[in-house]
C-alpha cells in the first residue's frame, strides 16, 4: 500500500505560516523554518515535534517567526533518537556559522537532529529538494558550503567533516547502509 501524498497539506500549512506578518520576515531562515514546521506537521519528514530545539526553543521560534500561529505539530511514527555524535555535529555547524543572524543556532540544532533520519538530509528536514538544503547551507554555514566543492551529499559531507575533526578515517553517515541511494553516494568521487 502506498503512503498518502502529504504534499498538498504540507503546502497549505507552509503558505499559512508565511501569511502571518512578522518583524522576522526578512530573515531567509523564516522560509526554511516554515518548510520544516509544515513538513513535520504533515508527517513528511523525520523531525520530532519540537524540531530538535526543545519545547522552550520551539515555542520561542514560533513566537518570533510565526506569531499567533495555531499550528499543532505532532510526533511522527517512532520518536527520532539523537545520534550519539549529535553534540559534535551541532558544534561543527555552530563553528561554521555565518554570524549574520541568531537563527543560525536554531538551524544548526535542527540539521544536527535531522542527521539521525534514514533518508537524504533534505528529506529528513522536510525540504522540497536538495537545492533548498544547499541554499540553507550557503546562508547559514557558508564556509562548510564552500568546502563541499565536490557536491557530495550533505549528510555524508557533514559526517566526513565531523570524522576528520575526530581523526576517524572510515566514517559513513548513520543511515547509509539502509539508503536506496547507497551505491550512488559511495561511488568514486569525481
Amino acid at each position: 500500500m502506498n503512503a498518502p501524498d502529504r504534499r498538498p497539506w504540507r503546502d497549505l500549512l507552509f503558505a499559512d505560516l508565511l501569511a502571518v506578518p512578522t518583524a522576522a520576515g526578512s530573515d531567509p531562515n523564516r522560509f526554511l523554518f516554515a518548510a520544516m514546521i509544515a513538513s513535520q506537521a504533515a508527517h513528511a519528514c523525520c523531525l520530532p515535534a519540537d524540531l530538535g530545539l526543545g519545547e522552550v526553543g520551539y515555542r520561542q521560534l514560533l513566537a518570533e517567526y510565526f506569531p499567533g500561529c495555531a499550528i499543532t505539530t505532532s510526533a511522527t511514527g517512532r520518536p527520532l533518537e539523537r545520534v550519539p555524535e549529535w553534540s559534535e555535529l551541532h558544534q561543527l555547524l555552530l563553528d561554521h556559522r555565518a554570524g549574520e543572524r541568531q537563527s543560525e543556532a536554531s538551524i544548526a540544532a535542527i540539521v544536527a537532529t535531522a542527521c539521525a533520519g534514514s533518508d537524504h538530509l533534505w528529506q529528513d528536514l522536510g525540504l522540497i529538494d536538495r537545492g533548498e538544503l544547499t541554499a540553507l547551507m550557503w546562508v547559514n554555514f557558508p564556509a562548510l558550503a564552500a568546502a563541499n566543492s565536490g557536491d557530495m551529499k550533505w549528510k555524508k559531507f557533514l559526517y566526513r567533516q565531523f570524522c576528520a575533526r575526530e581523526g576517524i578515517y572510515v566514517c559513513p553517515a548513520p543511515s547509509c547502509g539502509e539508503c536506496k541511494d547507497y551505491a550512488q553516494c559511495f561511488a568514486p568521487e569525481n
